[in-house]
């Protein structure tokens, strides 16, 4: 696998990606599996390395067998290299609470149109851009909901909802409870009912 040459401000790296990352401790963890295999990056993202200068295949073999032994994955088709990298940065604009707009902020940072991104991220998970981050908010206020520190209001507001009210409507038509049913139940239910980012 070939990394493109991508400009940076007028500084050149060569990306690879990375399936699975949905986290901060994720990109700590590749940059330990970085570290370990004796390559030097640029910088991590969620979902993406930017090196100075393409791997050997050697290199590129041994970093893909660390990874996979925590969990991730090089990918190496352009379609899901695409289509992780959205991913990756529509958990970061929730996570965030970015005020530009999502499919704004996909265009600026994948350099596409966003119709071909969306067209292209329904092709490959089988779900709209819009579902994707309905579901990945829904698992964060599931979270929220599990530390049960703060008020309905505040997750909302946190997570983008127009109102606690619109929040507990989508709630409910993903998992077909509300909030507060949630909350209510026991620790082994709220497990067995919550995501991991990845598998979403």
């Amino acid at each position: 696998m070939t990394s493109p040459e991508i400009e940076m401000t007028n500084k050149a790296y060569y990306p690879l990606f990375i399936k699975n990352m949905v986290c901060p401790r994720c990109i700590m963890a590749v940059k330990t599996v970085l570290h370990d295999c004796g390559i030097q990056p640029e910088d991590v993202l969620l979902g993406e390395i930017r090196l100075p200068a393409p791997l050997t295949q050697e290199q590129e073999t041994l970093l893909a067998n660390a990874l996979q032994e925590i969990g991730f994955e090089l990918l190496s088709d352009p379609k899901r290299q695409i289509v992780e990298r959205a991913r990756s940065l529509i958990i970061d604009w929730i996570d965030q609470g970015k005020a530009i707009k999502l499919s704004d902020f996909l265009q600026e940072n994948i350099q596409k149109e966003y119709s071909s991104i969306s067209k292209l991220f329904t092709e490959v998970k089988g779900m709209t851009i819009e579902q994707y981050m309905k579901r990945v908010r829904i698992e964060r206020v599931k979270e929220e909901l599990c530390y049960g520190d703060k008020r309905i209001s505040e997750i909302a507001y946190k997570y983008g909802f127009s109102s606690p009210a619109h929040l507990s409507a989508q709630f409910r038509s993903v998992t077909g409870m509300s909030p507060k049913e949630f909350q209510q139940l026991d620790h082994a239910s709220w497990r067995a009912k919550r995501i991991p980012l990845d598998q979403v």
